[in-house]
């Protein structure tokens, strides 16, 4: 039983990095697939019910943001898995620009959710970190975790 939460700025690869390793083992949560939080609480109590392997794949960039996903993971004896996506604003905005115009994100989104950013920590009840940063042509260099303050 795995919860995966990941938390970045828009535009740095989450949904990509989800459907390349995630597509086939676990179900996407995602506000911008669900679009109301009641549908998110609902698919989440769900998958925790039937111990069904999840990725929470929104910015999730306070530690508060991610308690809603972790505190009640924990409970149902999930492991905690998180992942990073590191980037600046200016290059989400550049992979922005390169979305479709209706998956476009408004730059004052991506700037509101840069300064709200806290990096996660172990302490939060993460089992396992890791750091992400998007490459060329769709790949994605990941390593563990070594932010913890």
């Amino acid at each position: 039983m795995q919860l995966i939460v990941f938390c970045g700025i828009q535009a740095t690869g989450k949904s990509t990095f989800y459907q390349q390793l995630f597509f086939h083992s676990h179900v996407r949560i995602s506000m911008d697939l669900l679009r109301t939080r009641n549908r998110e609480r609902r698919m989440l109590d769900l998958c925790l019910e039937t111990q069904m392997r999840c990725v929470i794949d929104n910015t999730n960039p306070s530690r508060a943001e991610r308690a809603v996903y972790i505190e009640p993971a924990l409970q149902a004896g999930f492991r905690v898995t998180g992942y990073y996506f590191h980037a600046t604003a200016a290059e989400a905005l550049v992979r922005n620009e390169q979305r479709t115009a209706e998956r476009q994100v408004p730059p004052v989104g991506i700037r509101a959710t840069r300064n709200r950013l806290e990096l996660p920590q172990y302490s939060e009840g993460f089992d396992e970190l890791f750091f992400v940063r998007a490459s060329a042509n769709h790949t994605f260099d990941l390593s563990p975790w070594q932010h913890e303050i």
